[in-house]
């Protein structure tokens, strides 16, 4: 009887062992193919060492975390199939994603399912605005925060200039454009011209006629509201035509791997924002900030870029809240994250509770000139901050939220 009650205590132990040892899955959707692998690479580098900073740390609530990655190919219908098969696998929460559309779509999914996510490279206002709900956390900056720098910036030191964009014609497109038309004072589409892009389906011609159009409407700033390879193509294009010696040309949503694919040549003195850069850390005096950029650098010989940044520091405080909250159910860490004040990379941040929002400082960048960036040892210094705003003067009111929703008030 007795060695019959020590079997099952043995056995006990052992099954409660296994589940103990069992991981935390997180799930990251990230285009490791198509338009934006090069930023779907950054942001798997970037969850990566979250994972391994926190397993080295010894784990999350005695358990280690994994990564589950799957291709979303920046495809809004693939990124929401992508979110049954985290689920099924067990995920305690999904981040990624390369553009708004996969934000909205695999962000509904994950509220139906009742999981948390986190999108990464979507600014379109709509996803913590109109579209925003209580399962979806945005740690990237919105249309309307870049818009507020660059619209500061610009109107110090380039006021009454005559504008043109050329803009995707996908939520984001259309949200950055209107945003930074109200922030520059362009909204006269007779005075300050425009030329819409595909969402999908877009040829050379297609980029070129536009950028013919700009070149024929005597503006002295061109907005080009594109991402991945829509942008550096365009780009491309633009260096033939030589419409940087004529016109300021600004991409609002700048990132590391962008310059590196168009060429720092294509891309030279080009103005956009950054929520982040390598150099942040040191300038704010944050020596964790610097550890993961020195940490990254020395793994991967390149610098980190924001989108790296950006994901890194999402799993860092998915991680914190599920500690502090004691749990990593959904609801549990949602009240742990809403208006949670931290410093991690840079400055001080916070999740609002009301859209859901990060509240952070936001950075005009200018791309240096060539031969400055051809001298530095990987030469990828690429960015020069040239303003900074703070988050809560760039993010929009609970009043501009409200006006925005309509009528759903709160996060559902």
């Amino acid at each position: 009887m007795f060695r019959t009650t020590l079997v099952i205590a043995l056995l006990v132990l052992t099954l409660q062992s296994a589940h103990a040892a069992e991981p935390i899955r997180l799930g990251l959707n990230y285009p490791s193919t198509g338009n934006y692998k090069s930023e779907g690479l950054e942001l798997r580098r970037g969850a990566l060492l979250a994972v391994d900073h926190i397993n080295q740390d010894g784990g999350l609530l005695g358990r280690r975390l994994e990564l589950v990655s799957l291709n979303s190919a920046a495809r809004a219908e693939k990124a929401r199939t992508n979110i049954d098969r985290f689920a099924n696998h067990g995920a305690a929460m999904v981040l990624g994603g390369a553009n708004s559309e996969e934000a909205l779509a695999a962000g509904q999914r994950a509220r139906e399912l009742g999981l948390l996510y986190f999108p990464t490279l979507g600014y379109a206002n709509e996803i913590t605005g109109r579209d925003g709900h209580r399962h979806l956390f945005r740690e990237s900056n919105s249309a309307w925060m870049s818009a507020r720098v660059l619209g500061e910036y610009l109107s110090w030191h380039m006021p009454n200039r005559r504008y043109h964009y050329i803009s995707l014609d996908d939520a984001w497109g259309r949200s950055m454009e209107q945003a930074l038309r109200e922030a520059t004072k362009s909204r006269d589409r007779a005075r300050h011209g425009y030329s819409k892009i595909a969402e999908r389906g877009a040829r050379r011609g297609d980029y070129l006629a536009a950028l013919q159009k700009a070149a024929a409407s005597n503006a002295d700033v061109l907005v080009i509201v594109l991402l991945g390879e829509d942008l550096v193509q365009t780009m491309r294009l633009a260096h033939t035509l030589e419409l940087g010696k004529r016109m300021q040309i600004i991409v609002p949503n700048l990132t590391q791997s962008i310059v590196e694919q168009a060429g720092p040549l294509v891309m030279e003195n080009v103005i956009g924002t950054e929520a982040w850069t390598w150099r942040v850390p040191k300038l704010v005096g944050r020596t964790e900030g610097q550890a993961f950029a020195d940490r990254y650098i020395a793994l991967h010989q390149a610098y980190p870029g924001s989108t790296a940044a950006s994901a890194y520091g999402i799993v860092r405080q998915w991680a914190d809240a599920a500690q502090r909250a004691g749990s990593t159910d959904a609801e549990a860490v949602i009240a742990a994250l809403e208006n949670h004040r931290y410093q991690l990379l840079k400055d001080e941040q916070y999740w609002r509770d009301f859209d859901h929002q990060n509240v952070q400082s936001i950075y005009a960048v200018r791309v240096r000139n060539r031969s400055e960036i051809m001298q530095d040892r990987f030469k990828q210094d690429y960015f020069t901050i040239i303003h900074r705003m703070d988050g809560e003067a760039a993010a929009p009111s609970l009043d501009d939220w409200q006006q925005e929703r309509g009528d759903q008030l709160e996060l559902q």
